[in-house]
């Protein structure tokens, strides 16, 4: 193994190492009773929530010809919803101020309406490419 690889190896090991400190003597602002809340919490949204979520959608969109375009944007939609969530959903004015100084619901917004924009231009590139209509790179003169 190179000296990079160890070096990297060993930046991970000790960051685990920190965050398994972190869970078993808690942090200033929760216990570890707090934060086995947290993941138990993470655990049924998953189970219940998020994975029946991704297989019904996944089931509605199986015949659609750009299938695996609209499941990667969804996915990429839904996990930008889930890293906000917190935020979202936490109640009250932010304890500092400058931390969350950003309009979070708007910038969710712009970003799904993003993703879906470049998956509809790929969408549309993808089928004049089969109608023929868009220029190909490998045709005469290239």
């Amino acid at each position: 193994m190179t000296p990079l690889r160890w070096t990297l190896g060993l930046l991970g090991v000790a960051a685990m190492l920190a965050g398994v400190r972190l869970l078993v003597l808690g942090t200033p602002s929760g216990t570890p009773l707090d934060v086995g809340w947290w993941f138990v919490g993470a655990i049924l949204a998953h189970d219940l929530l998020l994975a029946p979520l991704v297989a019904l959608v996944g089931l509605a969109v199986w015949r659609l010809p750009e299938r695996r375009v609209l499941r990667g944007a969804l996915l990429t939609a839904g996990c930008a919803a889930l890293i906000t969530l917190p935020i979202l959903l936490r109640p009250g004015p932010p304890r500092n101020a400058t931390v969350l100084a950003l309009d979070y619901p708007l910038n969710l917004l712009g970003v799904v309406a993003a993703v879906l924009l470049a998956a509809s231009a790929l969408v549309g590139v993808r089928r004049a490419r089969r109608r023929g209509d868009a220029p190909n790179a490998t045709g005469p003169g290239t």
